[in-house]
């Protein structure tokens, strides 16, 4: 249940941030899709696999950036028009909202145990959409290769 749960509530933050940033309506279930895939890979690897929060982030950022290459070659799309939408989810705004707080009322070794926290997950998202990126590019490369001149 918990399983269904998270990946509906995935799914529809990421929607509802499709229709803000006001992204194609052919492109919401898809946006959709990729938002919740993202999200439960994170979560699956923090839940049942108890990995660092880097390592999931990194995962969930490396599934976004391949599915939503994936949507874009099918829909006839940029790819941003999925990614943008597909990463609410995994942004930090937790751990960023009480850094500050943390810092505000003074308390600054929470503060900066939430900073790095909030570096580490976005250093990972930055590496797992290039990451995704590189994938792409080497399977371009490939593909020309094999093709007839």
């Amino acid at each position: 249940m918990n399983f269904i749960v998270n990946f509906l509530f995935s799914m529809f933050s990421t929607i509802a941030f499709s229709v803000i940033t006001n992204i194609p309506r052919r492109a919401f279930l898809a946006c959709g899709f990729t938002g919740a895939a993202g999200w439960m890979t994170f979560w699956i690897l923090q839940t049942y696999f108890h990995q660092n929060i880097g390592i999931s982030n990194f995962l969930g950022a490396l599934m976004i950036g391949l599915i939503s290459i994936f949507f874009s070659k099918v829909m006839h799309m940029p790819v941003i028009v999925f990614n943008v939408p597909s990463l609410v989810p995994l942004v930090p705004g937790g751990p960023a909202y009480m850094a500050v707080r943390h810092m505000m009322n003074q308390q600054f070794t929470e503060s900066m145990e939430k900073v790095v926290t909030v570096l580490v997950t976005s250093g990972a998202i930055a590496i797992g959409f290039m990451f995704s990126n590189l994938i792409e590019r080497a399977l371009k490369r490939t593909r020309s290769n094999f093709q007839p001149k």
